[in-house]
């Protein structure tokens, strides 16, 4: 049987829920549907038992999509007996009410997202604030889509006294490398995910990231790939199942996010 999957990072974005230009980009529609199809293309190679589904900046604080999408998703997996399970990462304001995040986590959100290249996102002069109130209401964890080479010593030091932080897309740089093992270092988590939006060799950096913690790496599609120069190909998970040894791909494709969004 080819190894499991969960999917660290996919978005869906559905015209059907509100959608708002983002530095002049608006996406193309990417439905439920689609992405299941997508999917079916890779199911010689791995076995899909869920995903994070991620807000992007385009979707800004609407929640209405993810929790369509959680239902729906959930709903089919569940139906299909495949022990499969869905889980959101969403964007909210700093004083989001502690209710409405519970009512979130009740229905499926794991966690918070930070979107400090793009924005869309609350700002990071909330971010100490916010990602402690998630954490210690719902156990909720922070997730960054960041460049790692624009991280100074200061920033360094704010993200490693979090609770518990995750870096989408490997940092996006060469340059960010060694601030991104920094992290790692200090306990952060690692999507290896958009590999064709950063300018870095992403197998050696995901060999680099597993040296330094083998629990850190958590493999996602970044499918639809909103504003990559190329989006994820089949090819990149062909690289990355030839690059690594079947206990450590276990890992990077299944435990080590299915441990991260609690999913036992």
């Amino acid at each position: 049987m080819p190894s499991l999957f969960f999917d660290a990072h996919l978005h869906i974005i559905d015209p059907r829920f509100p959608i708002s230009k983002n530095q002049g980009f608006l996406p193309d529609p990417y439905t439920v549907d689609d992405y299941r199809q997508a999917l079916a293309d890779l199911e010689t190679l791995v076995t899909p038992v869920g995903g994070a589904i991620v807000s992007g900046s385009f979707q800004g604080f609407d929640q209405s999509y993810l929790l369509d999408a959680l239902e729906i998703l959930n709903a089919v997996e569940v139906q299909e007996a495949r022990g499969s399970q869905y889980v959101g990462v969403t964007q909210i304001p700093y004083d989001y009410p502690d209710t409405g995040i519970m009512s979130l986590h009740r229905q499926g959100v794991r966690a918070v997202r930070f979107n400090l290249r793009r924005g869309g996102s609350e700002s990071a002069d909330h971010i100490e604030v916010l990602s402690r109130r998630v954490y210690e209401l719902a156990g909720w964890h922070v997730e960054f889509y960041i460049d790692t080479a624009e991280l100074d010593d200061g920033l360094i030091e704010r993200l490693l006294a979090l609770p518990q932080i995750v870096v989408d897309h490997l940092g996006l740089s060469e340059a960010g490398l060694p601030p991104l093992l920094r992290l790692v270092e200090g306990g952060a988590r690692v999507k290896a995910s958009g590999f064709h939006r950063g300018d870095l060799n992403w197998l050696a950096a995901m060999r680099q990231i597993h040296a330094v913690n083998p629990d850190a790496l958590m493999f996602g599609t970044d499918l639809p790939g909103t504003r990559a120069p190329m989006p994820f190909q089949r090819a990149d998970l062909e690289r990355l199942l030839d690059a690594f040894a079947e206990d450590v791909l276990q890992r990077i494709l299944y435990e080590n996010a299915r441990a991260l969004y609690r999913l036992g």
